[in-house]
């Protein structure tokens, strides 16, 4: 007796548990779903265009470049708050100043991986294998 009324109370709790956890169970598999989809057909698109090989080398360097941060400070002469621009610990006074540099970082590693590219190749030469 006792048995089947821990079983009972433990498969309604996970009855009850299942219910309430569903909606965001049911949002992750959406999210994940929607996230293979967009690769499989950004795949797709990337075997038609020749080009696809740059974007994903920008998209890669990218990653390695850190964000543009904002920060409010007084300005000493009006005392005022301004907005700032820090990158890689350098403040810039717009926001188009930091893209630039960032850009410039960016562009700087993607070229680095191309100029790296024909030594790595080179190595791999008594490989047969493309992947």
């Amino acid at each position: 007796m006792f048995w089947n009324l821990t079983t009972t109370a433990l498969l309604i709790a996970a009855a009850l548990l299942f219910y309430w956890l569903w909606p965001k169970l049911a949002a992750a598999l959406k999210r994940f779903d929607d996230a293979n989809r967009a690769r499989n057909e950004s795949q797709l698109r990337d075997r038609r265009d020749h080009l696809a090989h740059f974007r994903h080398t920008i998209d890669v360097a990218e990653e390695q470049v850190e964000e543009i941060v904002e920060v409010y400070e007084t300005d000493p002469r009006t005392a005022t708050p301004v907005k700032r621009y820090v990158f890689e610990g350098v403040w810039y006074a717009t926001r188009d100043e930091a893209e630039q540099v960032r850009a410039q970082k960016i562009g700087d590693i993607a070229r680095g991986f191309y100029r790296d590219l024909p030594a790595a190749l080179a190595a791999r030469k008594g490989d047969d294998r493309l992947n």
